[in-house]
């Protein structure tokens, strides 16, 4: 296991639906990922499209065991909102990283790699790895 425990990580999505049902689909299909923080941080407080530092930040410090914390973005202003959290320099955990892969994809790469035991690291690599998946 990496250091303090598992990597954690957190699913940013404008819709809060879409964040809760990727965190189920990524932790469905890792198998045996039960000990693995996830967090969806989806939409705005009030149950709108959009994204919010606030509910990012939660979802962070939630899932956060001391390994590090992988985020993964849906769209633009999503990674525009976090990249905002993480210059501020004290809104995330440390050892807060963003991550470039794909949504669906790169979640449940980056869940399956971290129920091996792998560092934040290893998770980032699986995850942004999961760009050069063929479909067909």
């Amino acid at each position: 296991m990496s250091e303090g425990g598992p990597v954690g990580i957190v699913l940013v999505s404008h819709s809060a639906q879409v964040a809760a049902a990727v965190a189920e689909l990524a932790k469905g299909l890792a198998g045996g990922a039960a000990g693995i923080p996830v967090a969806p941080a989806g939409g705005t407080e009030g149950g709108g499209l959009g994204t919010s530092a606030e509910l990012i930040s939660a979802a962070a410090a939630s899932v956060d065991r001391g390994a590090g914390v992988a985020v993964l973005t849906d769209l633009g202003s999503a990674v525009l909102t976090v990249k905002a959290l993480l210059a501020e320099g004290d809104e995330l955990p440390e050892d807060t990283r963003l991550v470039d892969a794909p949504f669906v994809e790169g979640a449940v790469a980056a869940v399956v790699t971290a129920a091996a035991g792998a560092d934040l690291d290893a998770v980032e690599a699986a995850a942004a790895e999961a760009y050069s998946y063929r479909k067909v």
